[in-house]
């Protein structure tokens, strides 16, 4: 038990501060807008990284294939965003081509951020305080970009699968 702890406290003595919290001169939104980039970016290493051949492949017969994994984390993120952000109509590119090929996919990913850092670049203090419904939770704003956050790396992370089934590393995860 001792060893263990003293293993956390090293590990977590060796992150780097500006990873551990944003800089005192940023601001909130820019910081989840910081992290919306790092989803983009992890999304689009991944697309990169694994063989065409191979989107169609599934880790397990329950899991979606690969194309329709980063395909969830970035469509999940521009939906829940155009839900609940008094949002104009989202229109992303055809969900088809997304899951055939690398610039199909990449395409899909890069607008998908795209209308959600334009929103959240748009929204005042008064629109991220604003409590809205995220599927029958009350919450503001500000928090539904941290949800989406969270749910993009959730749904990212359960496609590493998909490369170690094929005996690949997956993209290296940039906060380590």
């Amino acid at each position: 038990m001792r060893r263990a702890t003293l293993l956390a406290l090293a590990v977590l003595a060796a992150v780097p501060p500006a990873l551990a919290q944003a800089p005192a001169s940023q601001t909130p939104a820019e910081y989840q807008l910081r992290m919306l980039e790092h989803q983009r970016k992890l999304l689009l290493a991944m697309a990169d990284s694994m063989p065409e051949r191979l989107y169609r492949d599934r880790a397990t017969p329950e899991q979606r294939d690969f194309a329709q994994q980063i395909h969830h984390a970035a469509v999940s993120a521009a939906f829940i965003a155009s839900t609940t952000m008094k949002a104009p109509k989202l229109a992303l590119p055809d969900t088809a081509a997304a899951f055939v090929g690398r610039a199909g996919l990449r395409g899909f990913v890069t607008a998908a951020y795209d209308y959600c850092g334009a929103l959240l670049r748009g929204q005042d203090a008064a629109a991220r305080a604003e409590t809205v419904d995220l599927f029958g939770q009350g919450m503001p704003r500000w928090q539904v970009w941290d949800e989406i956050h969270t749910h993009t790396v959730w749904t990212a992370g359960q496609a590493v699968a998909n490369f170690r089934k094929h005996g690949m590393a997956p993209p290296a995860f940039t906060f380590f």
